[in-house]
């Protein structure tokens, strides 16, 4: 059996049982790249300052190197006796070079040492995810510029209420997106605070140089707290959070593909790479990958309170219920990404039923609005012009019409200001491309629209 690095205090080894449960290799062996990364960077400081010799430094340097080469290809093995990547790396290191690399973890803590993995991890991943989202929401972009001149009814309540296009509907998504890229460069913000040099819990008497170590690892500053550096996980909570809410967004886009791709709808037509059949209904082709979508929310929801739950009743500083903060960053990371890169390819490859887009935008009154707008032009205050197209709209019901079927003179029984005019008021068309203003549908206003965004998410 491996003798623990920590051993020395005992004098009988850890049961099985121990150590299978409080081993964390299995799930963070994921840190390998940001552990030697951190290591690599807290040996040069050691022979920078003379803490160590800076030809052992040198060697611990090139040792981890080595070792980071050989996990990458393939020939390490870890040890759940190890208990962690941490230690799992220090010992490789020290099989290799012998006292040498023992020297490696002068001046600082496993406490400390996760700590820094964890920013590290976050920030990379959040990199990461946000191209996702960019590719999403150029796809997103790309697939409205196609459809500036599809109309299809806009809906509140669930309820046809007014005519847009396909593109204006996809622009909402896009704006939620760019709110998701923000959100995601405010944790690399929040993770962007060294903590290494805290210890376990209050520094060390060695003459550490943080800020080298700050600048070598590409963090923008320091922890200026001993204590909250290695019991802060914050940043994994707001981490968790914005997966969340980017995952609610996809959840609620992803409710409306099943919706418009029903035979009730049959607004879009999902192609077969992104569809799935029924074991006992030839027919069918489900929207699987939209709804798989919409049930990993919940679970990414759980990834965020587990988290909180977790941190809420902790003492400063460190405590081992703390190695419960990856898993749930890990879940929600391979979870989120597999997701914004399947809902990509589904909607890159959708087909969009312009024609049913339209005729369900023609029903359903979505011009209603118009009408009133048009009688307010007219001079009719606007709460009357609400009751008398009311009036028309309930006659149409009555007699199975559209407002662009009823003929003048029915018009003009609800009201005798009406003329020939209104037509025009309530054609699709006019009532999508009249509304010019900033946020509108109008074509113009949508292929403007596309233009800033693209610049927008490329700054982003």
């Amino acid at each position: 059996m491996a003798k623990k690095l920590w051993s020395g205090r005992f004098q009988k080894g850890t049961d099985a049982l121990t150590d299978d449960f409080n081993s964390s290799i299995a799930f963070d062996q994921r840190l390998y790249h940001q552990d030697i990364r951190g290591s690599i960077a807290h040996a040069k400081m050691l022979g920078k300052q003379k803490i160590i010799p800076p030809d052992d430094a040198d060697l611990i340097v090139k040792t981890l190197q080595e070792i980071l080469e050989d996990i990458e290809a393939g020939k390490i093995t870890f040890s759940v006796e190890m208990e962690d990547i941490h230690m799992n790396i220090e010992s490789l290191l020290i099989d290799r070079i012998g006292d040498v690399g023992k020297k490696l973890h002068t001046g600082r803590s496993r406490n400390d040492q996760v700590a820094t993995d964890m920013h590290l991890y976050v920030k990379d991943i959040c990199a990461i995810i946000i191209d996702d989202i960019k590719q999403l929401a150029t796809t997103l972009l790309n697939l409205a510029y196609a459809n500036t001149e599809t109309i299809m009814p806009g809906y509140t309540h669930l309820q046809r209420a007014q005519p847009i296009t396909f593109a204006h509907h996809l622009l909402a998504y896009v704006e939620m997106l760019k709110r998701d890229i923000k959100r995601f460069r405010q944790v690399i913000e929040m993770a962007d605070t060294l903590p290494l040099g805290a210890g376990a819990l209050a520094t060390t008497t060695y003459p550490l140089d943080r800020y080298f170590v700050a600048e070598q690892l590409h963090f923008s500053g320091v922890a200026l707290n001993s204590l909250d550096a290695v019991s802060d996980r914050d940043f994994c909570i707001d981490f968790l959070e914005a997966v969340s809410v980017l995952m609610m967004h996809l959840s609620r886009f992803s409710e409306e593909v099943v919706l418009w791709s029903s035979a009730e709808f049959h607004f879009l037509t999902l192609d077969d790479a992104f569809s799935t059949g029924s074991s006992i209904m030839p027919q069918k082709k489900n929207p699987d990958i939209a709804e798989l979508v919409r049930g990993k929310t919940g679970r990414t929801y759980g990834d965020l309170i587990s988290l909180l739950t977790m941190m809420k009743g902790i003492p400063l500083a460190y405590n081992k219920d703390m190695q419960e903060d990856k898993e749930p960053v890990f879940d929600a990371f391979d979870t989120v990404t597999i997701c914004l890169r399947t809902f990509d390819k589904m909607m890159a490859t959708a087909t969009v039923n312009a024609q049913n887009m339209r005729r369900a935008a023609a029903g359903g009154f979505s011009n209603a609005t118009d009408a009133a707008d048009w009688l307010v032009k007219n001079g009719i205050p606007f709460r009357d012009a609400h009751g008398i197209v009311g009036q028309l709209v309930f006659y149409c019901i009555e007699h199975q019409k559209n407002l662009d079927e009823l003929s003048l003179e029915e018009y003009q029984a609800v009201d005798p200001i009406f003329n020939k005019e209104i037509y025009a008021a309530i054609n699709l068309n006019n009532c999508v491309n009249q509304r010019k203003i900033v946020g509108g549908p109008a074509k113009v206003t949508v292929e403007r629209a596309i233009a800033i965004n693209r610049g927008q998410i490329k700054k982003l």
